[in-house]
């Protein structure tokens, strides 16, 4: 079978390499459509990065660079292990991708999220969306129903947001600030508005703007370059501030004017990944304002309460799709036209 093999910074082939053995309590995937996360990106441009084996084999897989990429993916089960309840061949599905030992004090409380020995399908083995088979074990391979494929390829990125607004404890109605509109920025607000919250979002790129408001998912667009975001929440408030803030840009100013966006009591989440230390004053930042940080990394339990809120039509997973490209143009028209122009687009999708 073809697959699309990441062997190091800027070195992706597409290969023929052996169809996955199919094993009891496992089902046989074709992957219909792969989106390209940031992650992909880093990966890509820079190198390797864990979880992505590159100097020795991952202790879950057991493989170690060359890998097949890709770990947000839709598709089609084609087979059914011995063992396998509840699935069946022909259901259109989604993948977690998630590789966890079950054994870990995390695991063992159902954070599996936390896995001390945690991996990912498409980065560090047993597999990926970009190839024509990949065979994944039942219990991470929610059905979708009749939720089209295209948009199923989103779901992992819109659980990434499920699990930032749960962790939060957000509850329906108030109002929710956002720092950043990239592909998580935006789906987390896609999901606050379902929740009845009004959406405040932050972002200086004018393409993102307007993404944020041609797609509906922001009450208020505000350019904190030029204007003072905090003052501008409290007079959308009333004077009061926003009950939660998400920080999906992972810079400092952001997370600076955020908190001061919070009402007494409020609190941020960083769902964003920060490659630099953010120096906080404490005191007059978090203590005296009775303010709560909290931090969310991907997802557990949460891709089947995604799919329903895609199902439902209360988020409009094809607002987000902005390109589908085929496999063979994966680098000029996939990761160099997100690395060049990723502020036009949302998401793009790679079919094989």
């Amino acid at each position: 079978m073809r697959a699309v093999r990441y062997y190091g910074k800027e070195d992706v082939r597409l290969e023929e390499v052996p169809a996955p053995e199919l094993l009891p309590g496992t089902v046989r995937i074709t992957p219909a459509f792969t989106g390209i996360c940031g992650s992909d990106l880093h990966l890509y441009f820079d190198g390797p990065i864990p979880p992505a084996p590159a100097d020795s084999p991952h202790p879950i897989s057991g493989e170690q660079l060359p890998v097949v990429f890709g770990h947000e993916f839709s598709g089609t089960i084609t087979e059914v292990g011995e063992g396998v309840e509840g699935l069946a061949v022909g259901d259109n599905v989604v993948v977690e991708p998630l590789m966890v030992c079950g054994q870990c004090p995390p695991c063992n409380a159902n954070q599996y999220n936390l896995c001390e020995k945690m991996g990912f399908i498409g980065i560090s083995g047993r597999g990926g969306g970009l190839a024509e088979q990949v065979v994944t074990e039942q219990r991470f391979v929610p059905p979708i129903g009749d939720l089209p494929l295209d948009q199923g390829a989103l779901i992992e990125p819109l659980a990434v947001g499920m699990h930032a607004v749960k962790h939060a404890g957000v509850v329906d109605g108030g109002t929710a600030v956002i720092g950043g509109a990239g592909p998580i920025g935006l789906l987390t607000a896609a999901i606050l508005k379902a929740r009845g919250m009004r959406v405040v979002m932050s972002e200086v790129s004018a393409a993102r703007k307007d993404i944020a408001r041609s797609t509906g998912v922001a009450d208020l667009v505000v350019d904190p370059s030029e204007q003072d975001l905090p003052a501008v929440v409290r007079e959308f408030t009333d004077g009061v501030g926003a009950d939660v803030a998400f920080d999906a840009a992972g810079i400092k100013p952001v997370v600076d004017a955020l908190l001061a966006s919070l009402r007494p009591g409020g609190r941020l989440e960083v769902v964003a990944i920060h490659v630099s230390p953010v120096e906080l004053d404490l005191t007059g930042q978090l203590i005296m304002g009775d303010k709560v940080i909290g931090g969310s990394i991907g997802y557990a339990n949460d891709h089947v309460e995604a799919i329903e809120l895609a199902r439902s039509g209360a988020v409009d997973l094809s607002k987000f799709i902005t390109r589908k490209i085929s496999v063979d143009d994966i680098v000029e028209d996939g990761y160099k036209r997100l690395r060049d122009h990723g502020e036009t687009e949302v998401k793009i999708l790679v079919h094989m």
